[in-house]
């Protein structure tokens, strides 16, 4: 090896260096993706599967709120909202207008609501999952 060939060897491999790293941070940021979209995903399939259990034990409505006859109530309440909330955001967002549309403005900002709020819900639980769970 020359000295005139040095720096393009030098050059060459810390090249190769950079290029791996690449690949390795795109995949590790592909798997912190697919992990935050799972635990979206399971925070938003228990916020549903919650509400569709309070509706067919109550006979009634599932509303964020936190009123009630007792202080277990309106607890009750509270962490029925904080668990079923995405769930019902995102049905608030399909409401109808008084014409008969869709408000694209009221589905956005509730999607984005919705799945902020179902991370949190799936990080709680499955945080909770994971304490108890060996």
């Amino acid at each position: 090896m020359t000295a005139h060939h040095a720096p393009l060897m030098i050059n060459e491999q810390l090249t190769e260096l950079r290029i791996e790293t690449r690949r390795v941070g795109r995949s590790d940021m592909a798997f912190e993706l697919m992990v935050a979209a799972f635990v979206m995903g399971v925070g938003l399939s228990v916020a549903g599967a919650g509400t569709h259990f309070y509706q067919w034990l109550a006979g009634q409505q599932a509303m964020l709120r936190y009123d009630g006859r007792t202080w277990f109530g309106s607890m009750g309440h509270l962490a029925l909202s904080f668990i079923c909330g995405p769930y019902i955001m995102l049905q608030m967002g399909w409401k109808q207008e008084d014409d008969g549309t869709v408000s694209v403005g009221s589905v956005l900002v509730s999607a984005l609501v919705a799945f902020g709020w179902s991370f949190i819900t799936g990080l709680f639980l499955l945080g909770i999952y994971l304490a108890f769970v060996p």
